[in-house]
C-alpha cells in the first residue's frame, strides 16, 4: 500500500465557530454536503419572502428554475400559521375562515436584492368534512399531480396535529410521493401545535412521526413557543442551497401585492 504524505494545511483557513455555512466534508469518492447555516442567516433569508402569484389550476403555475419547497397538510393542521411565523410575517399566508375553502396553489418568492433563489408553495388543506365531495377529489388530484410532476419540487413538508398523528389521507399522500422520496427528494414530517403537549407525549408522537416518515425526517414545531424555528428554517435553507440546487434568477413578476381573500 502506498502512503501519500498528508498535504500542508492551507494558510489561511476559517474558523469552525465563525458564523455562516460550514463547508462539506470531503471523502473518499465522494463529497457530501453538510451545509448548515447560522440561525440568524436562516430566518434572514426566509424574511425576505413575498407573495408571487396565486394558481387555481396546475397549467398556471409559472415554471421556474430555483428550488421550491411545498407545504401540505390537512385542514388545521396549522399551515398557515407556520408558513407566517417562519418568514415572520402575519399575513403572508392567508387562512380561510372556512377550513378547507382554500382552492390555490399560493408561491412566495425568496431571496435578497430582487434576486429569487428559492420558493415556498402553499397548497390547499385536505381532508375537511363541509368540503364537496366533487370539490376534494379535484384537488387530490391536483396535489397529487403537482408532487409528482413539479420539475423544480425540491422538499416537501407535511404538516401533522400529533394529537391525531397521520391519518388515511396523510398515508395516502405519503404514498403518492415515496418514489420522488427514494429519488432524493428532501420531506420533513412537522408536528404542529407541539405546545398541547407535554414531554412525553411529544416525544412519544416525535418517534413514531420519525418511522412512518418514509426516509424522511421529523420535528416538532410550536408556532406559540416558538418552537423549532431555528431546526427548520437551517433545513429549508440547506434544501435549497446544496450544490447543484441553486439557479438565482431575477425576481418573476409580482401579479398582486397579496394573495385574494380566502373566506
Amino acid at each position: 500500500m502506498t502512503h501519500r504524505p498528508t498535504p500542508a494545511p492551507s494558510p489561511v483557513s476559517p474558523s469552525d465557530d465563525a458564523p455562516g455555512p460550514k463547508a462539506p466534508p470531503h471523502r473518499a469518492g465522494k463529497t457530501i454536503n453538510t451545509l448548515t447555516p447560522d440561525p440568524k442567516i436562516a430566518h434572514g433569508w426566509l424574511h425576505t419572502a413575498r407573495f408571487l402569484t396565486t394558481a387555481p389550476q396546475l397549467e398556471h403555475l409559472p415554471p421556474l428554475d430555483v428550488p421550491e419547497v411545498a407545504f401540505v397538510g390537512r385542514s388545521n393542521a396549522g399551515k398557515s400559521t407556520c408558513i407566517n411565523t417562519l418568514t415572520q410575517q402575519k399575513r403572508l399566508a392567508f387562512a380561510s375562515k372556512t377550513p378547507g375553502r382554500t382552492q390555490s396553489i399560493n408561491l412566495f418568492s425568496l431571496g435578497k436584492q430582487g434576486v429569487t433563489d428559492a420558493v415556498l408553495a402553499d397548497l390547499p388543506g385536505y381532508g375537511y368534512a363541509a368540503v364537496p365531495r366533487e370539490a376534494k377529489l379535484r384537488w387530490q388530484r391536483v396535489m397529487g399531480n403537482y408532487l409528482l410532476t413539479r420539475e423544480n419540487l425540491r422538499g416537501v413538508v407535511l404538516l401533522i396535529d400529533p394529537r391525531l398523528g397521520l391519518t388515511e389521507l396523510d398515508e395516502i399522500l405519503l404514498e403518492v410521493i415515496r418514489p420522488r422520496v427514494e429519488e432524493g427528494l428532501k420531506f420533513l414530517v412537522l408536528l404542529t401545535k407541539s405546545d398541547k403537549l407535554n414531554h412525553a407525549e411529544a416525544q412519544k408522537a416525535l418517534s413514531i412521526a420519525r418511522l412512518q416518515s418514509g426516509g424522511g425526517e421529523a420535528r416538532l414545531f410550536s408556532a406559540l413557543k416558538k418552537k423549532g424555528l431555528d431546526e427548520v428554517a437551517q433545513l429549508l435553507w440547506t434544501w435549497t442551497h446544496e450544490a447543484g440546487a441553486i439557479k438565482p434568477q431575477p425576481a418573476p413578476a409580482i401579479e398582486d401585492d397579496e394573495p385574494p381573500a380566502l373566506d
